[in-house]
């Protein structure tokens, strides 16, 4: 059975027993707990426990957990900023160029001629549902005004789909030379590295999304190495690493928006350059090189 719901003195004088210090004061941190929530406050302290009793290390301070905790927030809007950009230009990318090489068909993406099979057999329970018509007002329209048509045109579907429906139909496409094409239009002439590039981005763009933790993010699976990006200690699997990938892909839409995004990640990690405890986990976790 789960445990019991607790009331914010309890929150505090358990954590105070774990070795907390509450150098903004009690009713401060009873304020900060009711705003963000001491379960999602706990992903920031995380760095703070020293054993499994999550007690803490010697002289851990609440304040650096709330610093940490926005520079994580700073972080994630910055990048989402960037990453609606990229995530823009791909769509309109694919839009573009698949609608124009199939300009006999405006709705190729239902094609299974153009399409792998097993999206067309999902396109309809996944993708282009009953629910996907009624939430979004144009689709609904077009389909008002055009009531034999199955789907609406792929320039007007495309813009309302998710980042990750995009790149779901980018893989689904049956002609490897034109993902090519589009691929070299970002910089990268191997298919394979363009795919887990965009899969890096489409992964960090839904942490970011969703208000997920950010400064402790891990690929997994890696992010594949090029000569033209450096990866801080080798290191292809930190934050860090997944920022680089951003910029590349960014640098190649907008030399100027990439050079703003990574000015404001500097700035931001820059405030905390006093911060010896802050600075540690930006060095450490995120691999930035300060």
């Amino acid at each position: 059975m789960s445990k019991k719901a607790s009331t914010i003195e309890e929150q505090i004088n358990l954590l105070k027993k774990r070795g907390m210090i509450f150098d903004c004061g009690e009713e401060k941190a009873k304020e900060i707990l009711l705003d963000i929530g001491y379960y999602r406050l706990g992903f920031y302290w995380f760095p703070f426990e020293i054993d499994k009793g999550h007690n803490f290390q010697k002289d851990t301070l609440f304040s650096n957990v709330i610093s940490l905790y926005y520079l994580d927030v700073d972080l994630r809007n910055i990048l989402l900023k960037y990453l609606k950009r990229i995530e823009v230009n791909f769509r309109t990318k694919i839009i573009y160029y698949i609608s124009n090489k199939h300009n006999d068909d405006p709705i190729w993406y239902s094609n299974p001629k153009i399409m792998a099979s097993w999206f067309i057999k999902s396109l309809d329970t996944k993708l282009y549902t009953n629910k996907f018509k009624e939430d979004n007002k144009q689709i609904k329209l077009h389909h008002v005004k055009y009531r034999n048509d199955i789907y609406a045109p792929t320039w007007k579907t495309f813009e309302f789909l998710t980042f990750g429906a995009i790149v779901t139909i980018f893989n689904a496409l049956k002609d490897e030379e034109v993902k090519k094409n589009i691929s070299k239009l970002y910089g990268l002439n191997n298919l394979n590295t363009f795919k887990n590039f965009i899969h890096t981005i489409k992964f960090t763009r839904n942490i970011c999304a969703h208000a997920g933790v950010l400064f402790d993010l891990n690929f997994p699976q890696g992010i594949y190495k090029i000569p033209r990006i450096r990866f801080n200690n080798n290191n292809n699997q930190s934050l860090d690493a997944g920022i680089k990938t951003i910029s590349y892909i960014l640098k190649n839409i907008s030399e100027e928006r990439n050079d703003d995004m990574n000015n404001e990640i500097n700035i931001l990690f820059k405030e905390y350059e006093n911060n010896e405890i802050i600075k540690l986990i930006i060095t450490d976790k995120i691999g930035y090189n300060m």
